[in-house]
C-alpha cells in the first residue's frame, strides 16, 4: 500500500538501526499530567530517557503548542488513543488534522463501546468499518489500529473475536497487543504475533503476576518478556515499544522510570 507524504515528527535515530525504542503511555501517569502539566510530565519523561510519549488525551493543550513542547523535549510520538466516535462524521478530519500536527501516524482505539463487540456479527462489522478507516487515514500517511483488553480473547461461538476482528482486516490495521492486559484474561499474547505478522506495529509493554494482589513493574510478573522481544524483532514488525503502568507500587513517576530501566536491561541482556 502506498502512502501519501505528510509532515511529520521525525523519530529518534533508533529507527536508523536495529534497536525498537521506547515511549511511555501517558495514560500510566495521568494523575501526574491533570495535577502538574503536561509540559512538565514531557520534560520528567524525556528526562528518563524515553523516546516517546503516547497520547491519552491533550489536556486542553492546541496541537501547535504540544508540537512545540515535543519538539523541545525531543520527544516523539508513538501513537495516540483515539476514541472511535472522533474518527466518525464531522470528527474525522479535526481528529486527523490534530494527528497531524502533533506529528502523529498512529491513532489507536484503546477500546469500543459493547454494540461494536457484543456478537461475531458485530465483530465483523467492526472490521468493516477499521477498513475504511484505513483507507481514509492512509490518505493522510496515518494508519489505524486496536487495542486489547481481555474481552476479546473470551470465546465467542467457539471463535476469538480477536481472531475475527484481525481475520477480516486488512494488513494495514496495526495491532496493538497489550500484554498486561492478555495475560490477565489468562492469554499469552506470542501466538498472535506469529499469527498475524508485521501487523504489531506498536506494542504495549504491561506487567501482570498470575498469582497474589502484587502491583509489580516491568520485570517482576508473569510476562515472557525475552520472546516477546524475540517476535516483535523477527516476525512482529514493531517500530515502538509503549510502556503502560495501570499497578502502582511506587507513585506513578517512579513506577514509569522503572519499567524504563527493567525494559533496557532485559533487552540489553537479551541481545
Amino acid at each position: 500500500m502506498v502512502f501519501h507524504c505528510v509532515p511529520i515528527q521525525s523519530e529518534k535515530t533508533a529507527f536508523m538501526n536495529k534497536d525498537i525504542p521506547i515511549a511511555l503511555q501517558l495514560y500510566s501517569v495521568r494523575d501526574d499530567c491533570a495535577s502538574r502539566g503536561l509540559p512538565a510530565v514531557l520534560r520528567e519523561v524525556a528526562q528518563m530517557g524515553y523516546a516517546g510519549v503516547e497520547f491519552a488525551g491533550y489536556y486542553g493543550m492546541a496541537a501547535k503548542d504540544l508540537r512545540a513542547q515535543l519538539d523541545d523535549n525531543g520527544l516523539a510520538v508513538a501513537g495516540t488513543h483515539t476514541k472511535i466516535d472522533d474518527l466518525l462524521g464531522d470528527a474525522f478530519l479535526p481528529t486527523v488534522e490534530y494527528n497531524r500536527e502533533i506529528g502523529n501516524r498512529y491513532v489507536i482505539c484503546p477500546g469500543l463501546p459493547e454494540a461494536y463487540r457484543d456478537s461475531i456479527d458485530a465483530w465483523k462489522k467492526t472490521a468493516d468499518l477499521f477498513n475504511d478507516l484505513s483507507v481514509k487515514l492512509a490518505e493522510h500517511g496515518m494508519l489505524i489500529g486496536y487495542h486489547n483488553h481481555t474481552h476479546e480473547f473470551v470465546p465467542m461461538d467457539g471463535i476469538l473475536p480477536w481472531d475475527v476482528f484481525y481475520g477480516n482486516t486488512r494488513n494495514e490495521v496495526i495491532m496493538q497487543l497489550d500484554t498486561g492486559n492478555a495475560l490477565a484474561g489468562g492469554t499469552d499474547v506470542t501466538p498472535f504475533i506469529e499469527k498475524y505478522p508485521n501487523r504489531s506495529i506498536t506494542v504495549h509493554l504491561k506487567e501482570q503476576a498470575l498469582e497474589g494482589d502484587a502491583k509489580p513493574v516491568i520485570g517482576e510478573g508473569d510476562v515472557n518478556w525475552q520472546e516477546i522481544f524475540r517476535l516483535c524483532r523477527e516476525v512482529g514488525g514493531t517500530k515502538w515499544y509503549i510502556v503502560e503502568q495501570e499497578s502502582y507500587a511506587h507513585p506513578p513517576m517512579e513506577c514509569v522510570r522503572l519499567c524504563l530501566e527493567r525494559v533496557r536491561e532485559m533487552l540489553e541482556g537479551g541481545k
